[in-house]
């Protein structure tokens, strides 16, 4: 007899296939949290592998359109993620970003502002990464 996995009655794939979802609670953390605290960790993350904080700003704009002086403007103005991404205009190509970041399935987060900061976290985990810019950005 073969040792496998349960499968889901509704969707015939594997329990352990399964991506956890999102809870409010988490949403909620997420639209709460501010740009700026969570700034000084992306530097720290992409400097610390030898990338620079001119490449963290090409990084930012490319998915939400801000210049480096409206990047500043936000963290000395200390605007949550909600109100950064409402400002922001989202990059047409950012639904491209795939894979799994923080224990969840980017492409599967439902909702949109929870998605968004995890497209960032990607970015810049791809960043830390040593990954090529043009991979990062997407470039067709």
């Amino acid at each position: 007899m073969l040792n496998t996995l349960p499968q889901s009655p509704i969707f015939g794939v594997k329990l352990s296939d399964t991506m956890p979802t999102t809870t409010p609670e988490h949403d909620r953390k997420i639209a709460e949290m501010k740009f700026s605290s969570v700034y000084p960790h992306y530097v720290t993350k992409v400097e610390k592998k030898g990338r620079s904080v001119e490449e963290l700003h090409e990084v930012i704009t490319w998915l939400t359109g801000y210049d480096e002086s409206t990047i500043q403007s936000l963290i000395d103005e200390q605007v949550t993620f909600q109100t950064f991404f409402e400002r922001a205009t989202l990059n047409p190509n950012a639904d491209l970003i795939k894979d799994v970041i923080c224990g969840y399935r980017i492409e599967e987060i439902e909702t949109p502002l929870t998605r968004q900061a995890r497209y960032l976290d990607k970015l810049v985990d791809e960043l830390a990464k040593g990954k090529k810019m043009e991979k990062i950005l997407r470039s067709t």
